[in-house]
Formats: C-alpha cells, structure tokens, sequence
C-alpha cells in the first residue's frame, strides 16, 4: 500500500490546504450560517473550486476531466476538511460525476460530465428514505407510462438537496421495500411539477433537504442505465462517497486535534498549562493513535477504489467505521479539555463536533459499517 503521495497528489494537497486557510475558514461557516444563505454555501467559492480544476478530477480524460482518481478528490476534501469548507463538491464531483460514471449512456456522460466540469451543473443523489441508511428499503417507485416513467414516494436528508440544478434518483422499478435488486436511477428536474424540496436545519448548517415526489412525469431518456440496473453499480456509488466522506471527516479529526494541542500548551489551570497534566496527556496520545490508524484505513480505501480492487466495498466500510468512531471520540474530547468554553459559538473547536454528529451518519454509522465489514469479511 502506497503510503506516500505522488507529485500530483501533493501538489493537489498543498493547492487545496492554502485555498483552505485563505479562502474559508470556519468564520466563513459561521457566516453563511448566521445570514442563513440559501444553499448554505458560497456560489464565489464554488466557481474558484471550478477554475482549480476540482470538478475534473473524477471525470475521464475522454470527456475532458482530469482522471486523477478518487485518490486526487479525497485529498482536496481532506484539507477542505479542516476548515470545514461547505460546497457541492462532494455532492456533484463525487456522487454525481461517479453515478454518471458508472450508470449513464455514452450521450448522457457528454453532456452532463461536461457541464459538471464547466461548473454549469450541480447534482444531488437521492436515495435514502429514512432516518437509517439503507438502499435496499427504497419504496419511491418509478411505474411505466406510455414513453415514461412517474415517480411516486418521497427521499430525506438529500446532500445539496434543496439547491441542486439535477437529481439523480433511486427508484423501485421491480420487487418490494427490502430486496437488493429491482432498483433504477433517473436524472430529474428538480423544477419538475409534483416535485416539493424542503430544506433541513442541521447541527452542521449544511445543505439538506427532504424531496416529495407525486405523480412526478419524466421522459425514458431520463433513465440513467437500465431498468433494474442501478442495485449494483449504486453500490460503487455508494463506496466512493463513503471513502471520499471519511477523507473529509479524516480533516475534520486532524484540524480537531490540533486545535485541542495547541490549547493544552496554551491553557493554565492552578498556575500551570493543563498539557502538562499526564492524565491529559495519555488521551491526546490515544488521539493521536487512533488518526494515525484512520490515516492508514482511508490510504487503503481510496486506492483499492483507483486499482478496481475486488476489497473495495470491505475497504471502504472499514474506512468509514474507522473515521466515523475516530472522529466521535476526538470531537468529543476536544470538547472535554477545552472545558464549557469549547461548546461556546465563539470557539471553533464546537463546529467539529456539530459536523461529526452529522457526517457520521452519511452513507452508514460505524455500527452500520462495522456489520457490514463483518458480513463481507464472512463472519
């Protein structure tokens, strides 16, 4: 396992970690959420993620993308990660581009991986339908309509959901709530009649949304791949945004973490700075091991995905579990030695922990991946 990053990799790092710094800190988190921006992030910032050439990272060369992996889009939301950087990034360069990817006509992936690239498209994946994920519980059908499909049912907690320009959805062609297949993908507009968008107010002031779908019309040219054929490659879908969400949280945790140590050197309780303290400082160095072991796990993960590994759905649910639980324990003692001014508004350190009681739940929990892991491992 390659452990060290190539030339292109670094250099898209350091890109993205002084874009990061520069461009959006937390205080511009903060400040998207106190104007209550409509899309809970900056359309400025967006179209400089476009000119860097972010959106083009997952995208083929044949269709004028970069192809630098999962490997290349999982560092740039790594460092993004540590700032806690709200944008559609994740959303459109990698559940979008990848679905397209994966599922769409050679027409479909010229068109709409080009306007992806251009920053003239922004996506949403619609699949979840309750407060656990679960791909095989998808009820939203999509019935047969003279030329056409209609969709009936509804989607929750959809990332980017209520400002997207498309939606790609996962719909019941075959079978009933509970089987793996007889699943289909359709790309939607959001604008569509009978379709309602709500957006959710969230702990991490993200963008969100719960969709309502009733009598929604669209044409056969709206299927992305085949009929029943989405049970499958939604999976791989699924397996890059787990590894792409734990690079991201993998940021969240180290930013986390040094914020917290560099509080401990700073802070003096009874006349001396509380680093000092061993108690304090034996858990700061189980931190310390268990980011190293996420580093590791997410290493592993985001090139099993670039190989085409056969260990990429095991990889990427061991990934998640690792950042997920990782994340949890070292938001949560940050939180314990700054004290009760770490779940004040004017300390950053609170906006970590919000964002982890969120992006734990995308895609899996750790209790969700760890049964999964287990299952595929054959125990």
């Amino acid at each position: 396992m390659k452990l060290v990053l190539n030339e292109e990799l670094q250099f898209l790092k350091d890109t993205a970690s002084n874009f990061a710094k520069d461009k959006a800190p937390v205080s511009h988190l903060r400040k998207l959420r106190d104007e209550d921006h409509p899309n809970s992030w900056d359309e400025g910032l967006w179209n400089e993620m476009v000119e860097l050439g972010w959106t083009s990272i997952l995208i083929p060369e044949k269709y004028g993308g970069s192809e630098f992996g999962l490997a290349g889009i999982s560092v740039v939301l790594q460092e993004l990660g540590k700032t806690l950087v709200p944008s559609p990034l994740f959303a459109t360069g990698v559940l979008g581009v990848t679905s397209i990817n994966q599922m769409g006509s050679e027409s479909q992936k010229e068109e709409l991986l080009g306007k992806i690239l251009e920053g003239k498209l922004t996506t949403a994946l619609a699949i979840d339908e309750g407060s656990h994920h679960e791909p095989a519980n998808t009820e939203l059908t999509a019935e047969k309509n003279n030329d056409g499909w209609v969709l009936n049912g509804e989607k929750v907690f959809v990332i980017d959901g209520s400002s997207a320009d498309l939606l790609i959805v996962i719909a019941r062609t075959s079978g009933n709530k509970g089987d793996a297949q007889g699943l289909s993908a359709f790309i939607v507009d959001p604008n569509s009649k009978g379709i309602n968008r709500r957006k959710v107010p969230t702990a991490d002031s993200r963008n969100y949304a719960n969709i309502s779908f009733e009598d929604v019309t669209i044409s056969a040219e709206e299927i992305l791949g085949e009929v029943d054929g989405a049970s499958d490659q939604i999976q791989k879908v699924l397996d890059f945004g787990r590894i792409a969400m734990s690079a991201e949280m993998l940021g969240n945790t180290e930013e986390a973490f040094a914020i917290t140590l560099n509080y401990l050197k700073e802070r003096k309780q009874f006349g001396v700075l509380i680093g000092s303290f061993q108690a304090l400082q034996h858990r700061a160095a189980k931190m310390f091991c268990e980011i190293e072991l996420t580093k590791s796990a997410v290493i592993a993960a985001m090139h099993a995905a670039d190989e085409n590994s056969n260990e990429l759905e095991r990889l990427s649910s061991l990934a998640k579990f690792q950042a997920g639980t990782t994340l949890h324990t070292v938001s949560n003692e940050s939180i314990q030695m700054h004290g009760g001014i770490g779940v004040t508004d004017e300390y950053d350190i609170g906006f970590y922990l919000k964002r982890a009681r969120v992006a734990e739940q995308i895609f899996g929990s750790s209790t969700y991946h760890k049964s999964r892991y287990a299952d595929i491992s054959g125990y």
